[in-house]
């Protein structure tokens, strides 16, 4: 399984890497089945993984973002939660933000996070890649600076940096829940919207940031009357963290111990891997320490979010 995922991320990056030229063209040919928009790019990345599968002798269910489950051969023993690329946008723009990332867990229609067992994020842009499966406590890498996991050591937000999330979260209600730890930190440390959560959460790994939040989900659960104005930013649909955006930098950020959980600070491990429902979508605060977790979680506004 390792030398699948890992062969089948290079064969992924070096198809689209090839492609270099077209990657300005930015129009939207579509949209997912749950509702996140589709660039040029993702055809030739979803294209890619089919072709690699076909290609193998190896049976397996692949579960993608743009095309949902297929079966190849029989029998499949494991399922792949891929993303093909996990920041389209950055990608589309040439820029270094995004990542092909595969995950793979034992084949059950009812698996979780909690069951992956192989995982690796394969930088589209520099071909970086970082990997582990439940064999090992260590996590293997390539094309990196420095060794990894290289985890910050900072537990307060004062010197904080950090990246949030907006696409398909209105800015106004965002703002009102995080706004103060903005204005905390962006001046003494950081503050960056990635469009990725799997590059967010790959870089407190690396250790270029101390801390990733993603709190949609929750203030929508939280605010069920607040869903018209979620859905006018998510052409009509909720567009929160699903299990292929997160599967397998999750399995990789606990093995290299970045404490990561929902915006509720409970584990991410319950969530199903085949489910896109707005209920099995996901928060996600994750930290370098469990000290700058735990402020996080007590500085966000949680109360009083409303359309203004």
């Amino acid at each position: 399984m390792k030398e699948y995922i890992l062969n089948l991320a290079d064969y992924v990056f070096r198809r689209i890497s090839n492609k270099s030229g077209m990657l300005k063209n930015r129009s939207v040919r579509g949209y997912s089945d749950a509702g996140d928009a589709q660039f040029n790019i993702d055809d030739m990345a979803e294209e890619a993984v089919m072709e690699y599968a076909a290609s193998r002798s190896l049976a397996m269910a692949i579960y993608t973002e743009d095309g949902g489950m297929k079966i190849i051969g029989e029998d499949p023993q494991y399922v792949l939660i891929v993303d093909p690329i996990d920041g389209t946008r950055p990608a589309a723009a040439d820029l270094e933000m995004s990542c092909i990332s595969i995950a793979a867990a034992p084949f059950s229609q009812d698996a979780r996070i909690k069951d992956v067992r192989f995982a690796v994020l394969k930088e589209l842009k520099s071909g970086a890649y970082m990997y582990a499966d439940y064999r090992h406590d260590r996590i293997f890498h390539y094309g990196y600076r420095a060794s990894i996991p290289n985890l910050s050591l900072n537990t307060s937000m004062r010197n904080m940096f950090w990246s949030i999330e907006f696409n398909g979260h209105p800015a106004g209600l965002m703002t009102q829940a995080y706004g103060n730890i903005i204005d905390y930190t962006a001046n003494n440390g950081g503050v960056f919207i990635f469009n990725s959560a799997s590059f967010s959460i790959s870089r407190i790994i690396t250790g270029q940031l101390d801390a990733h939040v993603d709190i949609g989900n929750r203030i929508l659960k939280d605010n069920p009357s607040l869903m018209p104005a979620f859905q006018s930013v998510g052409n009509g649909k909720i567009l929160h963290l699903f299990p292929y955006d997160i599967a397998a930098s999750v399995f990789l950020a606990e093995k290299a111990g970045v404490v990561i959980t929902d915006a509720y600070g409970n584990s991410l491990g319950d969530t199903l891997l085949l489910d896109l429902t707005y209920h099995n979508q996901q928060s996600c605060i994750a930290a370098s320490t469990r000290e700058l977790h735990q402020e996080l979680i007590n500085n966000i506004n949680w109360s009083g979010i409303q359309m203004l």
